[in-house]
């Protein structure tokens, strides 16, 4: 029997992400929230482990404009970039 390696869940989300990053700051609309319902704050970065938002970003999200939420998915994409911890 031949087994498939899952990839831990973190990397899963990462893979999820990447998928959203480019649709996202193209779209002529207001771009999505990026949460993927997995809301885990790491203490020490202070970052979410399913959208790699920061908690001060994630409170502004639903006051922002269009502008700014492409900047969070910039932000995103350049999270996504760096090497997981």
């Amino acid at each position: 029997m031949i087994r498939r390696m899952t990839p831990n869940p973190e990397q899963r989300y990462r893979e999820l992400l990447a998928g959203r990053v480019k649709d996202a700051a193209n779209t002529r609309f207001a771009p999505p929230s990026p949460c993927i319902s997995v809301c885990k704050i790491d203490e020490q970065s202070r970052t979410c482990f399913g959208c790699l938002r920061t908690l001060d970003e994630i409170g502004a999200w639903s006051n922002s404009d269009d502008a700014y939420k492409r900047e969070i998915w910039a932000r995103i994409g350049q999270r996504l970039q760096a090497p997981s911890t």
